[in-house]
């Protein structure tokens, strides 16, 4: 991670970042040079968040950064700061404001990320120099963020199912793990019917990958992630607007791909299962229609009320799958409704579960990393709006009503009473560039559920 180095004791090759606010900077002030002071005066620095200002030694050479934080968000402090700094090696000194060094690397980490599949950074990033252990806690968190980004980016035609599927597969084999793959009508065979009928008329073939890691007396962990690797709307289609970003409908996968990395590098004491339906939802004679009927491997029959609720169909089969498992718990993670985002925006996926304890430790371990999560009810009453006349129930209905709630509903029939389930509802984009979150791809929950697993398993 070019990003970041280790920076041993002693060493004073590095140039230091003071942090600092309106209230502290008289305080930084006194520790300047004359000149340097007249240097800020002439710059209008006055520490406001975000801001910064370069001082020169007496021979012109950079001797010092302050920045101007707001300590209540370590998170973004120095986060707009490896692509605007000049190219050197940099350390977060000890006088100032005080920063959580881990979340305030993690951010620089964050901010350096650039995705360069189809053309070149404009610049390499500045560097931080941080501790060991700051270093060996935030490298597998920055890497696991950059991958979900590095997969959401891509577009379809280098990121259709088969691809997605490569990802699993590469990350079984850097882990020793096994992985298997059910791909077009062997999905009928294995019975896997709703994953098959959402992604039929593509070109390129559906499928189920699944990887399986870890002791088998461990606890069994299953993580679902929604690949759709390009929504159309299907025969509902989408109108150019809600289509344009579609690449980013396999969010769900690339989540669950990365927290799946995160558990085998960190080793947890758990039998990972990881479970990702990939298709694309396109238009062509054999597509679904609205008022087919279809099976899934749970047994029920499910009317499609909307082809364009299609996440919820094929993650119905992968749910079922898990379930049979027997598992400590399931973790399913889609870029699952519009809903969510009208009800919270775009930084704030929606949190559902079905066990009080488990969801109040999951948004506990969003606070504690930054990666905040919002818990919404899975109220059984809107059972009522997916009913069907003519199937045990429908994956949508007339109602605009409660979509994120109604879409978890529908996934929480294929999850057996008395199993743990959190299902994260997500955006996995950014709109427009921010400090450390430039515009497409993002993980948002990734460190939340990483750190929930953590600390129920131990590792």
């Amino acid at each position: 991670m070019p990003a970041l180095t280790e920076r041993q004791p002693g060493d004073r090759r590095s140039i230091a970042i003071e942090a600092t606010d309106s209230a502290r900077l008289a305080a930084a002030r006194k520790r300047l040079t004359p000149a340097q002071r007249r240097w800020l005066d002439a710059c209008g620095f006055e520490g406001a968040p975000g801001s910064f200002a370069l001082l020169a030694d007496a021979g012109g050479g950079l001797a010092r950064v302050l920045l101007g934080v707001d300590a209540r968000e370590p998170l973004a402090a120095l986060a707009g700061l490896p692509c605007t700094l000049p190219a050197a090696t940099y350390h977060l000194a000890a006088e100032g404001v005080a920063l959580d060094a881990r979340l305030a690397a993690l951010g620089w980490a964050l901010g350096a990320y650039r995705f360069t599949r189809y053309r070149k950074a404009p610049r390499a990033p500045a560097t931080l120099a941080v501790d060991a252990a700051t270093l060996a806690a935030v490298r597998p968190l920055a890497e696991a963020t950059a991958l979900v980004r590095d997969l959401v980016n891509t577009p379809t035609e280098d990121m259709g199912p088969k691809q997605l599927a490569d990802a699993v597969k590469q990350l079984g084999k850097a882990h020793k793990a096994r992985v298997e793959e059910w791909v077009g009508d062997e999905l009928l065979e294995a019975n896997f019917p709703a994953i098959h009928a959402v992604g039929r008329a593509s070109h390129r073939a559906p499928r189920l990958v699944k990887l399986e890691w870890g002791k088998a007396s461990h606890p069994r962990l299953a993580i679902v992630g929604k690949g759709v690797c390009f929504d159309t709307g299907g025969l509902d289609l989408k109108g150019a607007d809600f289509m344009r970003n579609m690449k980013k409908d396999m969010g769900g996968a690339a989540h669950a791909i990365a927290l799946a990395a995160l558990v085998m590098q960190a080793r947890l004491p758990v039998r990972l299962t990881l479970l990702v339906p990939a298709v694309e939802n396109a238009v062509a004679a054999n597509a679904m229609r609205p008022g087919e009927v279809l099976a899934t491997r749970a047994g029920f029959t499910v009317e499609v009320d909307n082809t364009d609720a299609e996440g919820r169909l094929i993650l119905g089969d992968a749910l079922a799958y898990a379930a049979e498992q027997k598992p400590d718990l399931i973790l399913d993670l889609a870029t699952l409704t519009g809903a969510a985002r009208v009800a919270l925006g775009p930084d704030l996926p929606a949190l559902f579960a079905n066990d009080d304890a488990l969801a109040e430790a999951a948004l506990a371990a969003g606070r504690d990393e930054a990666d905040p999560l919002w818990r919404l009810p899975l109220w059984r009453p809107y059972r009522k709006l997916f009913e069907s006349a003519v199937a045990d129930f429908a994956n949508g209905g007339p109602s605009r009503h409660a979509g994120a709630i109604v879409a978890a509903l529908y996934l929480e029939r294929f999850v057996p009473e008395g199993t743990p389930w959190l299902h994260l509802d997500t955006y996995a984009w950014n709109d427009a560039d921010r400090p450390g979150r430039p515009r497409g791809g993002e993980a948002q929950g990734l460190r939340a559920l990483f750190a929930l697993l953590r600390r129920r398993y131990g590792g």
